[in-house]
């Protein structure tokens, strides 16, 4: 699958662990020298300013997508390529996932799982065939993986669902997983056109 622009949830925080930092400033770099731009929430606060800043500094092209409401409270990063100033959350998430060609997901709180949950379900659903990721730094997610093999086994979610969800604990490996990322052949109970 050819990427060429990756939408990225992360934390509007640092975490407690400078491998948080540090897995975005990888991620931030890596997409750079790839030619890969990044699609992010256009914050300058946290790791997705840590990313931000990463890939801007190695010659990278970032694109944020910010609502007005966060914009004005001077959290816009406004050394981005481009910034887009939306109106609402909603209108943040269809435009980061309308220029990207796929997500991944930097250690982060409710909103970065919500954002991950959200684009993973339309991928399940078949409403795209972008692939989805987590970039696992220092075990961040091994609880939340623990817990999504539980909800298969307990049949509340489909093992080739649950293995859409690429995942890594580096960069390069997380990317090239991406890349290789072939969609299930989904069938679930709608249709994209009766919803």
């Amino acid at each position: 699958m050819d990427i060429r622009r990756l939408c990225v949830f992360c934390g509007s925080a640092g975490g407690v662990k400078p491998e948080y930092a540090h897995a975005a400033t990888e991620l931030g770099q890596t997409a750079a020298a790839r030619g890969i731009e990044l699609v992010y929430g256009g914050g300058r606060v946290g790791l997705m300013g840590t990313l931000a800043d990463a890939c801007l500094k190695a010659g990278g092209r970032v694109i944020g997508v910010i609502p007005e409401a966060l914009a004005t409270k001077e959290l816009a990063h406004q050394g981005c390529t481009e910034l887009h100033v939306v109106q609402s959350m909603h209108e943040r998430k269809a435009l980061m996932a309308e220029l990207s060609d796929g997500f991944v997901a930097l250690p982060g709180g409710l909103g970065t799982l919500e954002e991950l949950f959200e684009v993973w379900t339309w991928g399940q659903l078949g409403f795209h065939k972008k692939p989805c990721g987590l970039l696992n730094a220092a075990g961040f997610f091994d609880r939340l993986l623990e817990f999504l093999a539980h909800a298969a086994d307990e049949q509340f979610m489909r093992p080739d669902h649950l293995a859409m969800l690429a995942q890594a604990d580096d960069a390069e490996t997380l990317l090239a997983r991406l890349a290789e990322y072939s969609p299930p052949d989904v069938r679930k109970w709608l249709r994209q056109d009766e919803t």
